[in-house]
């Protein structure tokens, strides 16, 4: 009875720790004490009383099958099933020993060899079943540990991951104002481009109609000169009428009838003058139509020199046309051509005026315009022998905003807003050559759709 009680109580305080680590176990671990209690005081019992050394036995190996029938029924002493399972052979020969020598002690010795070999071999397994617990418990307990560094894994992720959120949403919150505060300045920028653009547009409309005043003002000198002598003339012719010098009448009537087309010429010229400038200076419709080119150079190369002279009274610049007489009409949109070309000669003058201002010994400028025909299309070549565009800056002249000019006198918007026109408005080319104080040369191309 001895080894079957120290057994139990080792038992019973294992069990006792499990209820400890369960938090619905306080009822459990006051039984399992009370179960302590009950087999030392029974063991003691057993060994100091001699006449209730069979009534202890008998009770001892009651509890000891109540214990082990608690530990294999309730899930709450079920981590101890490998220690109850250890010590359940042992215990069980032991009573069974125990009970034949006090109940029928014949068989006790009959039996006691076997009962003993049985006891060895129940002692080997207890041993085994200990060792191969304890591997469970320890494999357990790593994996244990184990869960719980992952549970920590697990809750550093989880941290982690709230704090990228956090910095996921602060960073998405920061890019949406980034967005807002973008999208104010790109609407700001168009703004001041379209501005930048209208103002640009009514340079170049001021100093077309500078022009036309300069250009139309010869046509009506003349007009207004030849109205005047003929009214002379016809003063003379009554006088010659009076006299019946009819000689004179008819030589005076012929130099009327001269005078009289020479007017006629001279306002149409001003009324082609006229044209071009309603021509040049209305919106543009956007539909392209056959235009003569000849014509429309000529008209703006006069019109942006006089332009000049209208705002510099000392300057003064040759101009030079080469037309080719063949060059077919082309489908083009009048109005931006004629920007185009205007914007090119208003450079081209005012790169020549700048170089004379500097310019030492005899300078001469010149500039000139060229059309030739080509099989596809029309060729449109203006050049200069102003101061020319440095090398270092000739890739950036079509670039939006850039200006080689001095600051208050251009915006940087004309060469660009001409290469959109040739090139995305007329699907043609629009190209520069330079060196410094050397001129420069645009040569323009326009497709022939007809062609």
């Amino acid at each position: 009875m001895i080894l079957q009680t120290i057994l139990v109580l080792i038992l019973l305080a294992n069990l006792r720790k499990q209820t400890r680590k369960n938090a619905e176990g306080l009822m459990w671990e006051r039984r399992v004490i009370a179960a302590i209690i009950v087999s030392s005081g029974l063991l003691v019992l057993h060994t100091t009383v001699s006449d209730a050394e069979v009534a202890a036995t008998i009770a001892s190996y009651g509890l000891s099958i109540l214990i082990f029938y608690l530990v294999f029924t309730q899930q709450i002493f079920a981590p101890a099933k490998s220690i109850a399972l250890a010590f359940l052979p042992l215990v069980a020969i032991k009573g069974v020993e125990d009970l034949l020598e006090i109940f029928h002690r014949p068989t006790f010795k009959s039996w006691y060899v076997y009962l003993e070999s049985a006891a060895l071999f129940a002692l080997i397994w207890m041993i085994a079943m200990l060792i191969l617990s304890s591997r469970q418990r320890k494999a357990l307990e790593r994996e244990r540990i184990k869960a719980e560094e992952r549970e920590r894994e697990l809750q550093i992720t989880e941290k982690l991951k709230q704090q990228l959120e956090k910095q996921v949403q602060e960073r998405t919150a920061e890019i949406t104002r980034q967005k807002e505060e973008l999208q104010k300045a790109l609407h700001e920028l168009k703004e001041t481009q379209s501005q930048l653009i209208h103002s640009e547009k009514m340079a170049s409309l001021g100093e077309l109609t500078a022009g036309i005043a300069h250009e139309i003002q010869n046509p009506l000198n003349f007009v207004n000169n030849f109205s005047e002598i003929n009214g002379e003339l016809l003063d003379e012719m009554r006088e010659a009428i009076e006299k019946g010098d009819y000689e004179e009448v008819k030589q005076l009537a012929s130099d009327i009838a001269d005078n009289q087309q020479k007017i006629n010429m001279h306002g149409k010229r001003a009324d082609s003058i006229v044209k071009g400038m309603l021509q040049h200076s209305r919106t543009s419709t956007g539909q392209k139509e056959p235009t003569d080119i000849n014509a429309l150079c000529d008209e703006c190369l006069r019109l942006s020199f006089h332009g000049l002279r209208a705002k510099d009274k000392s300057f003064n610049a040759a101009f030079e046309t080469k037309f080719d007489p063949q060059l077919p009409k082309i489908d083009v949109i009048p109005q931006e051509i004629g920007r185009v070309i205007l914007n090119l000669c208003n450079n081209a003058f005012f790169s020549t005026n700048e170089k004379k201002k500097t310019a030492e010994g005899d300078f001469k400028p010149v500039v000139s315009i060229e059309t030739m025909a080509r099989d596809n299309g029309v060729v449109i070549i203006i050049k200069d022998n102003g101061s020319g565009i440095p090398q270092s800056i000739l890739d950036k002249i079509f670039q939006p905003f850039f200006t080689t000019k001095p600051t208050g006198q251009g915006t940087g918007l004309g060469l660009s807003m001409s290469y959109d026109i040739i090139t995305k408005g007329h699907n043609g080319t629009l190209q520069v050559e330079s060196k410094e104080n050397s001129g420069a040369t645009f040569t323009i191309f326009l497709p022939n759709q007809n062609a």
